[in-house]
């Protein structure tokens, strides 16, 4: 059977648009950039000057009415992510929402369940399962290069006096906003793909702006993710972190422990104009890692070469979605909702056991 060519609209033109989606759809086999939605184009910010051979709309509606489109890419705000995401489903396409999904693990499981009657696929942007460095954690983890892992420490720290005017500082907990929504999407679920579901989880969260606790739109996190086998999961978010090398992971185990300074490369190279295209996109050095390993004869520690892995990058994930368009089959799909609502049920706890100051026990 030959294969299909699936047309994509995309709900909205803003940073994930225009950086995270547009310049992946375009280059991924398989898939086709058809549609743009953009409310108010503006001289310096217009879709429909940036792409003038493509069909343009100021409502979603309209985009989700073309017969055309095959596929929606949900790219707003995540306050009404559960809202598009239904109405694309039950009109008969297969959806990408990026993240945060939705506020609540039970529209995650709603939206699941729609996309399953529907005979649809729906997929979640969780870009950063393809990140290089998390990629090389996972697989000194996966190789047993640590051994068991006793603690694996997971950082989303910058130092921002500021507060972002965007939904991610100004949309609550209850919309899908905040850090622990913005960021901690992001570390929750890749300590889900290392470990699953945790037993019991311990959060707190703070304003630290302003130096005291906060439970609407905090801009750090601190959570503790606790395993059967005692394995633990720090994850720390700080919008006030004064270092010159940010930590990024630090996973000790019985054999050996691993250390990533710094954010992987690939946002802010496509954020400077990068093509995912260009030679040498999503490289990074192993000069921000370090890798100690244990003697099992003597039980000494000592420096050990970091394995160079090939990046798979954000283009894997597009890749992989479009071979699941063709499939048809939910199996294939690089993140499934079913997923993101686990991840979701991570958040609730990390929220329920701040206000309580008690641990949430989970599985």
């Amino acid at each position: 059977m030959a294969s299909k060519t699936f047309n994509v609209g995309v709900v909205g033109y803003g940073l994930s648009a225009k950086v995270f989606h547009i310049p992946f759809i375009t280059t991924t086999p398989g898939l086709k950039l058809h549609s743009i939605v953009q409310r108010s184009p503006k001289a310096n910010d217009s879709a429909p000057a940036d792409y003038p051979d493509l069909k343009h709309y100021t409502s979603s509606d309209d985009l989700i009415a073309d017969a055309d489109v095959d596929v929606i890419v949900v790219t707003t705000p995540p306050d009404n992510h559960f809202d598009l995401t239904k109405k694309a489903l039950e009109s008969g396409k297969h959806v990408l929402t990026e993240k945060p999904f939705v506020p609540t693990s039970a529209e995650a499981q709603k939206l699941a369940d729609i996309a399953k009657s529907a005979g649809k696929l729906i997929c979640v942007y969780q870009n950063r399962r393809w990140d290089a460095d998390f990629l090389l954690a996972k697989h000194l983890i996966q190789t047993g290069a640590l051994g068991r892992v006793l603690e694996f420490n997971t950082h989303f720290d910058r130092y921002r006096a500021d507060a972002p005017t965007n939904w991610k500082g100004q949309l609550g907990i209850s919309k899908g906003g905040s850090a622990l929504f913005d960021l901690g999407t992001h570390l929750i679920d890749q300590a889900y793909v290392l470990f699953g579901l945790p037993q019991s989880v311990h959060g707190r969260l703070l304003n630290q702006r302003e130096g005291r606790p906060e439970f609407e739109t905090p801009d750090a996190v601190v959570a503790q993710l606790t395993y059967p086998d005692g394995l633990l999961v720090n994850v720390n978010i700080s919008a006030l972190s004064a270092e010159v090398d940010q930590l990024r992971y630090w996973v000790r185990g019985t054999k050996g422990s691993f250390r990533k300074f710094h954010l992987d490369p690939q946002e802010d190279y496509l954020r400077a104009g990068g093509k995912p295209t260009d030679s040498g996109y999503g490289i990074e050095s192993t000069d921000r890692s370090s890798l100690t390993a244990v003697d099992e004869t003597t039980g000494k520690s000592s420096q050990v070469p970091v394995p160079e892995l090939a990046p798979e990058t954000y283009r894997t994930f597009f890749s992989e979605f479009a071979k699941a368009l063709q499939s048809g089959k939910a199996e294939d799909i690089p993140v499934k909702a079913e997923q993101s609502r686990d991840v979701l049920r991570i958040i609730e706890g990390v929220l329920e056991s701040a206000k309580t100051g008690k641990d949430v026990v989970l599985a």
